[in-house]
């Protein structure tokens, strides 16, 4: 017969771990067995919380029972509980004493929105450095000074570290670099405006092992000489600000996998010299494998320039793999072509004008292996169906039909439709609000979740389940 308590832990704990966390609690009190599986599980991730100021946090139980701490692999802190002395004196002493005793600990984020966050973090300095921190996020409101910064300097060993200060002057790391650079993978610089290129140029040159990097301020026009520091760089998210001049790097690029940038526009023709500087990053044959552009256009909706499109699928057609420019608009032919020469394509989220379902279905045929598609579509009228499929391969001005929103509709059976064609691996689709997933299923299974469920299949065994998610946006 079976028994629960006979489950072996290392079948138990990597079901366990699919769990939110009030499932957990609810599993860690079935028997000891799923005890034993949960607690683990139940402390990797701690965090603090003030709830109608009454102060939760997690260097009581700690405390308590120190024999937990080897667990915890990831904290969060934050400054606002440290102005909680007035109705617990004792809280920065025991978050330090139980913040020692995590001697597995690898992420430690610090959150603090007040006025002080010198004074609330400089205690904890000390105490990372001794623990085994290898991931280190810091995001406060105001800069910590001076003083903080200097004796981060001293703290080593760090592969991940993330630095947002909204406010006070712009932090690149100069005097930490240096021993940043002999282990740091993953950079996030959430604020460079005002840092002279010089300099980040200087303090990137020191960060050899880079793989992965977010910069948000840096002049756009310096940003390929950045990169030509990073000789590891394989995924690179900054922003489009500004055209502008500075000096063509000598070195290489290197070879992205995953690019994301980040621009805006006034004009609805979006910033034109967005799409060679573009190009420009990733100028390898067959490396990129995603790209992501999140923009916004303050009247109508910005076109994805077409010599962009054709350099793109060019370069990269048999490596990309996941192609996500949001609201951005393509055309018809552009999502043809997009599908039928990037055979690896597995997801395509755009805006795109089309007359009817069909032209969509027709466009996407081509793209044997797309999972997800997810567009935000203007329904035209009959009268500009031709408007929409203009010659791609001809560089053209893109076309922006007026959009009739009132026609259209997305139903299961175009969603079954787009899936079940031949040799299709598609599983879901969006259009608009509309947005189905599906999967097969025996034919016996239970009742699942969702808005609505619409099954398709014949005699015993598996039929084909389409599920309608009305509380899903596509983009």
């Amino acid at each position: 017969m079976f028994s629960p308590e006979n489950v072996p832990l290392d079948l138990l704990s990597p079901i366990l771990e699919n769990l939110e966390r009030k499932d957990l609690n609810i599993a860690a009190l079935v028997n000891w067995t799923f005890n034993r599986a949960s607690t683990p599980l139940l402390y990797r991730k701690l965090d603090s919380r003030i709830i109608n100021n009454v102060l939760f946090h997690p260097a009581t139980t700690l405390l308590k029972r120190p024999e937990l701490a080897q667990y915890v692999r990831n904290i969060t802190e934050t400054g606002s509980v440290q102005k909680m002395e007035a109705y617990y004196p004792t809280i920065r002493r025991d978050t330090l004493a139980a913040l020692r005793l995590c001697t597995n600990l690898y992420r430690l984020t610090w959150v603090d929105d007040t006025e002080t966050p010198d004074e609330n973090f400089y205690p904890f300095i000390d105490v990372i450095r001794a623990l085994p921190v290898r991931s280190l996020a810091v995001r406060t409101q105001y800069d910590m000074g001076p003083e903080v910064w200097r004796e981060l300097e001293n703290v080593d060993g760090i592969e991940v570290l993330s630095v947002w200060t909204l406010e006070g002057p712009p932090r690149a790391l100069q005097g930490w670099a240096d021993t940043l650079g002999k282990t740091l993978t993953h950079l996030e610089l959430g604020r460079c405006a005002g840092v002279p290129p010089t300099i980040l140029i200087s303090v990137f040159m020191k960060m050899p092992m880079l793989q992965d990097l977010r910069l948000k301020g840096a002049p756009s026009a310096a940003i390929p000489a950045i990169v030509a520091c990073l000789p590891s760089l394989v995924a690179l998210d900054t922003e489009y600000l500004s055209p502008g001049i500075y000096r063509s790097p000598l070195t290489p690029l290197p070879r992205l996998k995953r690019l994301t940038v980040r621009t805006g526009s006034l004009d609805v023709l979006g910033p034109q010299s967005l799409w060679p500087w573009t190009n420009a990053l990733i100028p390898h044959q067959g490396t990129l494998e995603t790209f992501t552009l999140s923009s916004f256009a303050v009247h109508g909706q910005m076109p994805v320039n077409p010599a962009f499109m054709n350099r793109l699928i060019e370069k990269h057609g048999s490596s990309l793999r996941d192609f996500n420019v949001g609201m951005t608009q393509l055309t018809l032919d552009m999502v043809h072509s997009l599908c039928l020469k990037c055979r690896e394509l597995r997801a395509l989220v755009c805006s795109v004008a089309s007359p009817d379902v069909e032209s969509i279905e027709r466009a996407t045929v081509n793209a044997p292996r797309l999972q997800e598609l997810r567009l935000h579509v203007q329904w035209m009228p009959d009268g500009n169906k031709a408007d929409s499929h203009t010659d791609y391969h001809n560089n053209w001005p893109v076309p922006l039909p007026r959009p009739h929103f009132g026609l259209g509709h997305f139903t299961e059976n175009q969603a079954r439709n787009f899936m079940l064609r031949p040799d299709s691996q598609l599983r879901a689709v969006g259009m608009g609000d509309n947005v189905y997933t599906g999967r097969w299923v025996l034919r016996d299974e239970g009742q699942h979740l969702g808005t609505h469920v619409d099954r398709f299949g014949g005699g015993s065994g598996q039929v084909f389940e389409v599920t309608r998610n009305l509380s899903m946006s596509v983009l």
